[in-house]
């Protein structure tokens, strides 16, 4: 039985809203936490979730080799190595200049996706990738004023660097969810790299923050944990299963507009109007490579 599209756009849109206040709670989080441990703590807390969940509900394991392989390519790319890059890269820049690097996660699963495949996207879908990504480049490239205090090109590369893992991690984790399922898919993923991750807490710089991190330290980790890494990765995962990696990976350029505007309204991040024009050509994009 085909799923119909608006549940397929419905799970997308659950996972972009949550992945577009993800910035903003990160730059919270920091504030309160080592970046490093809040980064580390992301995927352990969800993984104590997960692995009762995975172990005793009896969960789907992958069966074949190509499935164990997809599950740490899974695992790895969107619950290790994104994580700790992401964070350690807010905690050296902006949440705006965050949400905005994070334009690039479509542009790279798309590719990724197509690459595996060994099928070049179709011609739409690099006319709107193109239009969103000028959008995007007005405020990333140019900025044209639109330069918030904290914001640096190390800390800009570090969440660039952390968009290759997550692209990856969601091209594995979307083939795998087609024949695993998206809640074993995303379940045994947090597992392995809460597994992975738990050992580094032993290392992690975790300081005299960590004794006070306050009621909203601990509320925006724990956001991080059930909210941005749990339940989006599951709806992410089900919508690229079954709506197409390329073409749903498109949509994550909406994601941007959310972080900017809750950066400019939460934090008091500068928001000029190129935001404006940038949202316009995003959304005019996405529109192109999802028309069918």
């Amino acid at each position: 039985m085909r799923t119909p599209a608006t549940a397929v756009y419905a799970a997308a849109g659950a996972a972009i809203l949550i992945w577009g206040a993800t910035p903003v709670v990160t730059k919270i989080a920091v504030t309160a936490v080592d970046a490093v441990t809040v980064g580390i703590l992301r995927t352990v807390l969800a993984a104590l979730v997960t692995a009762p969940i995975a172990v005793l509900a009896g969960v789907a394991r992958p069966k074949t080799r190509g499935q164990a392989a997809l599950i740490a390519v899974s695992g790895f790319g969107g619950f290790v190595g994104f994580p700790l890059l992401f964070t350690f890269g807010l905690g050296h820049t902006s949440a705006s200049h965050g949400a905005l690097v994070l334009a690039a996660l479509p542009v790279f699963t798309g590719l990724i996706a197509a690459a595996v495949d060994r099928k070049a996207p179709p011609a739409r879908w690099w006319t709107g990738a193109v239009i969103a990504v000028i959008g995007e480049a007005l405020l990333i490239g140019f900025r044209f004023g639109f330069d918030a205090a904290g914001a640096s090109v190390f800390g800009d590369l570090l969440v660039l660097a952390g968009c290759v893992f997550a692209a990856t991690g969601y091209v594995a984790g979307g083939r795998l969810t087609q024949s695993l399922g998206a809640w074993p898919t995303t379940l045994w993923g947090i597992t392995i790299g809460g597994v992975l991750l738990a050992p580094a807490l032993a290392f992690a710089p975790i300081g005299a923050a960590w004794e006070t991190p306050g009621a909203t330290g601990l509320l925006a980790i724990g956001y991080l944990a059930l909210g941005s890494t749990l339940l989006a990765y599951v709806s992410w995962y089900w919508a690229l299963a079954r709506g197409g990696i390329v073409r749903m990976a498109a949509s994550q350029f909406v994601q941007p507009i959310i972080g900017v505007a809750l950066a400019a309204v939460i934090l008091s991040e500068p928001m000029t109007w190129p935001l404006a024009a940038s949202a316009a050509l995003i959304l005019a994009g996405v529109a192109i490579i999802q028309r069918r």
